[in-house]
């Protein structure tokens, strides 16, 4: 898994590098594995009207589904902070929708390195997700 953390971090390191922050100069990349080994990216991306930016999550998890990704097996989030740049709530959510309970969200810093790893469940538990709907 040592090649594939790697491999994450250089992709959502390559993503970061082309946030668009203007306003709050909080550059985020993401990097996510999904089920065929293929990594897709996003950045997060501000708008002037401030509910109507993306979070790097959320960009690279829709970069997956357009690829033909269902199942995100690791996701690996950077940035620049003093504290662990975990998922917002919205973005917790988004990546339940395409994980299971042991898939690893990975927070690295851009000059500390990878500062934590963590599950879904532990991020949202008790969640709700595709399984609450399913027929009975």
């Amino acid at each position: 898994m040592k090649t594939t953390i790697n491999t994450l971090i250089q992709a959502a390191t390559d993503a970061y590098a082309h946030a668009y922050a203007p306003y709050s100069h909080f550059c985020v990349g993401a990097a996510v594995l999904d089920e065929a080994g293929t990594v897709h990216t996003g950045c997060n991306v501000e708008n002037a009207a401030y509910p109507s930016g993306s979070c790097a999550e959320e960009q690279a998890i829709g970069s997956m589904v357009a690829g033909g990704g269902r199942l995100i097996r690791a996701i690996l989030i950077t940035g620049l902070s003093d504290q662990p740049i975990t998922p917002c709530g919205a973005c917790r959510q988004r990546i339940r929708e395409f994980a299971q309970s042991d898939t690893l969200i990975y927070i690295h810093d851009q000059h500390r390195g990878t500062l934590g790893k963590y599950r879904i469940d532990a991020l949202l538990p008790d969640s709700f997700g595709p399984d609450n709907l399913s027929k009975s």
